[in-house]
């Protein structure tokens, strides 16, 4: 997996790749080249076996401002319907790609995390925050509606639908102790910490079965659209191939052994 990127910070270590946003001076806005190159190297991970899971961090106290007002916000104005589209279908390919990428993504969220900011965040599959995070989807406060890149599909799912629409519709921050009561963080910590526990839960992700952590972030999305017969069904099938990977052996001989299995993704 390449981490010579250009327009966001890249670091892997250990099998955890680490992301945030550039440009910490004005709170790390997406431009049009960041949001290409994400939803690129989100497509590229899925063939990486190298990487098994995935911290996207804040920079500089905040986690992103969302898109670039100058940079993208401006030129939009100026735009053909064609070229609206196309650029509409591209930042929702960004979430997509992180959906599809088959490794988990943790978010640690400091600071603003707003408009695309939030929308990453809500595509992640654990979230970890500051007592400093604010959250806000706040599309509607620049005159668009509130259902952008999959928010009206995906964050009714994390908080519930009236929560979801309160947000949606009002555009209004969400601190993170509501945002941990409501179900979107996992966990508040003191921001000193908050690295240290994206990265412990990185480390214990990483330390499992890697095929069998792909088929579940697999299912989580695939089963959104199945009936309960249908999702049975999947998961019946997922959990016999995983029952065929030597990591479902490693872990039935390290039992009788008495000692800690070592996966090792296969």
């Amino acid at each position: 997996m390449r981490s010579e990127v250009t327009h966001f910070q890249c670091r892997i270590e250990n099998g955890i790749a680490h992301l945030a946003l550039d440009r910490p001076e004005r709170k790390n806005p997406l431009t049009f080249d960041s949001y290409a190159e994400l939803r690129d190297w989100f497509r590229d991970l899925h063939y990486d076996d190298a990487v098994h899971a995935v911290v996207f961090g804040p920079n500089g106290g905040n986690f992103s401002s969302g898109g670039d007002v100058h940079e993208i916000i401006g030129p939009l104005t100026e735009m053909n319907m064609k070229e609206l589209l196309a650029f509409t279908r591209m930042t929702g390919d960004l979430v997509k790609a992180m959906i599809g990428c088959g490794k988990p993504i943790i978010a640690a969220v400091d600071g603003v995390c707003a408009g695309a900011g939030a929308i990453i965040a809500m595509a992640s599959d654990l979230r970890v925050a500051t007592p400093e995070a604010k959250v806000a989807f706040l599309f509607n406060r620049v005159g668009l509606a509130g259902c952008d890149m999959g928010a009206c599909a995906i964050l009714p799912r994390i908080i519930g639908q009236g929560r979801a629409a309160e947000l949606l519709y009002l555009g209004r921050s969400m601190a993170a102790d509501e945002g941990e009561r409501w179900g979107f963080f996992n966990r508040v910590v003191p921001q000193s910490d908050l690295m240290d526990v994206a990265q412990d839960m990185a480390d214990r992700i990483a330390a499992g079965p890697a095929f069998a952590n792909m088929m579940t972030k697999t299912m989580l999305a695939q089963e959104w659209s199945m009936g309960l017969d249908q999702a049975i069904e999947a998961e019946a099938q997922a959990q016999a191939i995983c029952m065929q990977g030597q990591d479902f052996q490693r872990a039935y001989h390290a039992f009788v052994a008495k000692r800690k299995p070592i996966f090792e993704g296969d």
